[in-house]
């Protein structure tokens, strides 16, 4: 039975939620700490349950008024959301609107201020590997530290909830309805056929993962691969792939950093998927720079990467440089030092650096399609995530991805395949007239 302090608390949390929403507007359920039930105000058919664990935890999710206190407190498990997560990240774009209002936001932060603020359990730290990070930014130590901090989690962890072949980037899809695995598998062959591979070629793939493109495109298409990534967890398990195919005469995987491959390398093709987010605005000259030296003359280089689709000024940039490892949630627990550019800065950069921009094409409902698969996949393995990776880590990744889907469907970041030529001295380019041959059934060899 609720203690009068409990029975107070529920009604400042009742009250602060009603001025939030209004008093008809709130279309979830609402479950309390102590098990009482709220239904919708209206006649909604309810998509998700708010559960608020203890009579402090709407104070610690709304004070102070940014994404990573929230993203925090679901870390904490200060609440938790049954039913559907995307669904649920609605509310930050509803609440952010009505709060545009002084009286409400003061009569709010009044609510929240008399809610107990030492509730939390002894021990209840977030304990993150690796989030500290040290060192100029974009440094080679810095940028080594802030991925394996995301892509060190485990391999047994995104074994569980990625296709059979472990590819952790956008899948591509005919009608929407595809599993994962057929998804992704398409979205490899659509990728080698975009740029052309051919047998016998040198394949260079920038942040390679776990080696699903370099497997794919040695076993599909003939091609001699090279893989790169700051990971050796991920190396390891590519290497071990490498080998169970029978293909280590065809696939070569570093743990390297895109600015130290040697002077005389040179490759027919170069790709790179889901890695320049990692780079940041002010290396990307240096690393388109790099694609451009890494391609032979005639050759062509695919850059497959998230961009931004909200223009900000360079004084607003600064801002957001400064606060955002300290209020951004992302920043902080998931992809520390990314950073999203303009799709019209990757190719002003990228022709910069001597690269003829051939072909751009966003993906970005593809990524929204995906982002769902994973997370309902997350959910259904949500014991074993825990038990491989910690209960903290699986829900940071499900809202994370939950967040990213809502994100990517309402067009507020999208992923844009850009297709680079480097011409050689007469001018001429290896590419067909049409795109015709991306579309044709025949694939590989």
């Amino acid at each position: 039975m609720a203690t009068t302090t409990d029975a107070a608390a529920k009604r400042v949390a009742s009250a602060v939620l009603e001025d939030l929403f209004g008093p008809s507007g709130r279309t979830f359920a609402l479950r309390f700490w102590d098990g009482t039930v709220e239904g919708p105000k209206a006649s909604f058919e309810p998509r998700f349950t708010l559960v608020l664990r203890r009579p402090g935890a709407l104070r610690r999710m709304l004070l102070p008024p940014t994404d990573l206190a929230l993203g925090e407190a679901y870390i904490r498990d200060d609440f938790d959301i049954e039913g559907n997560l995307e669904e649920a990240t609605k509310l930050v774009e509803f609440i952010s609107r009505r709060l545009r209002s002084p009286t409400l936001l003061a009569r709010v932060v009044r609510g929240l201020r008399r809610l107990p603020s030492d509730d939390l359990p002894k021990n209840d730290s977030i304990r993150f590997p690796n989030r500290h990070l040290r060192g100029r930014l974009h440094s080679r130590t810095r940028d080594a530290t802030a991925v394996r901090s995301h892509y060190d989690v485990g391999n047994e962890f995104y074994a569980l909830w990625l296709d059979r072949r472990m590819v952790y980037s956008c899948a591509y899809f005919d009608t929407g309805e595809e599993d994962i695995d057929a998804a992704q598998e398409a979205k490899l062959d659509y990728t080698c056929r975009k740029f052309r591979l051919k047998p016998g070629e040198s394949l260079l793939d920038i942040g390679c993962g776990w080696g699903s493109l370099v497997l794919y495109a040695a076993e599909h298409y003939g091609v001699k691969a090279t893989g790169i990534t700051l990971s050796e967890p991920q190396a390891t398990l590519a290497r071990a792939r490498i080998a169970e195919a029978g293909l280590t005469d065809r696939c070569h995987i570093e743990v390297r950093d895109y600015r130290d491959l040697p002077q005389g390398s040179i490759f027919d093709k170069v790709v790179s998927v889901g890695m320049f987010e990692h780079v940041g605005r002010a290396k990307l000259p240096t690393y388109f720079s790099q694609a451009y030296r890494l391609t032979r003359p005639g050759g062509l280089f695919l850059n497959h990467g998230i961009i931004t689709l909200s223009s900000r000024s360079a004084p607003l940039r600064l801002v957001e440089k400064v606060l955002s490892p300290r209020t951004s949630f992302i920043q902080r627990y998931v992809f520390p030092d990314g950073e999203l550019v303009s799709p019209a800065e990757v190719l002003r950069l990228a022709e910069a650096a001597g690269c003829e921009t051939r072909d751009v094409e966003s993906l970005r409902e593809h990524y929204a399609l995906t982002l769902r698969r994973w997370v309902r996949r997350l959910e259904g393995r949500h014991e074993e995530a825990a038990q491989v990776a910690g209960e903290q880590t699986y829900r940071a990744w499900r809202l994370y991805m939950a967040g990213c889907a809502r994100a990517f469907a309402m067009g507020r970041i999208s992923i844009v395949q850009a297709l680079f030529s480097k011409s050689g001295e007469d001018g001429l380019s290896t590419l067909p007239l049409t795109r015709k041959d991306l579309y044709a059934p025949e694939t590989g060899l």
